[in-house]
């Protein structure tokens, strides 16, 4: 019997076989759409291997031909989601707009399906479609005369933060298309009151400034922080070239 790590492998070697017959054979693209769709319906929790095959109308057994375990599903859902994100030609000039793009598809890609990120926080890259993505970001970071080992760090962080992100959304239960935060106008006002209810001699700048505590769209503070990432590398280039000059 073929090892997961042969069988992850042969995915990418050769195409699917071509059966007819009145039940469609069971496929790895076959496999990812149901997972797919149970996700979207039910959320990221709900996605099962026994779910998936009764979805296919096969049994569980069936599956496991072609994916080795629910992690190893879960990296077929990213990769999927992930050939979805369109990349640009690097242009060293707009570097940061490419990188903020990627970013901000990845995060609509995530949030069509509740909960789908976490996925992408457990797992080690090996699906060919993440990967793609991956390479993208770094020839643009390169191209934009970024640092590759600082490229390479900075990817991994913006992975980490989108993935993050759209879990925070998730559970905060705000829609995939609205970047609204969860607190509706009588739930903000609430929350700012509760604020600023509080004991003044311990909390004086959370009740003075409890509307900027509770102000912007989920999309707006995404926004924000992917700045605060990007914007910063310009000062860690300097740092890691007055380190590499102290120690030459």
């Amino acid at each position: 019997m073929a090892s997961p790590q042969q069988r992850r492998a042969a995915r990418h070697a050769t195409a699917e076989p071509s059966l007819t017959g009145r039940k469609a054979p069971i496929t790895v693209d076959r496999i990812t759409d149901a997972a797919l769709a149970i996700v979207a319906a039910d959320g990221y929790d709900a996605l099962t291997m026994r779910r998936v095959a009764a979805l296919l109308e096969t049994g569980p057994a069936s599956l496991y031909a072609h994916v080795v375990n629910k992690a190893d599903l879960g990296e077929l859902v990213i990769g999927r989601l992930c050939r979805e994100v369109d990349l640009p030609e690097p242009d060293p000039a707009q570097w940061r707009r490419q990188i903020t793009d990627i970013c901000t598809q990845l995060r609509d890609q995530y949030a069509k399906y509740p909960g789908v990120s976490r996925a992408a926080l457990a797992m080690d890259v090996t699906d060919l479609d993440v990967l793609r993505v991956n390479e993208g970001m770094l020839a643009i970071l390169i191209a934009g005369g970024i640092d590759p080992r600082i490229a390479t760090w900075t990817i991994d962080a913006l992975f980490l933060y989108v993935g993050a992100y759209a879990m925070d959304v998730a559970v905060a239960g705000a829609g995939p298309d609205t970047g609204d935060r969860r607190l509706g106008t009588n739930d903000r006002i609430d929350l700012i009151a509760r604020f600023r209810a509080l004991p003044a001699d311990r909390f004086p700048n959370i009740r003075t400034y409890a509307t900027e505590l509770t102000s912007g769209t989920e999309h707006e503070r995404f926004d924000f922080s992917l700045g605060l990432l990007l914007g910063n590398l310009a000062q860690l280039e300097s740092n890691a070239a007055q380190s590499t000059a102290a120690h030459a």
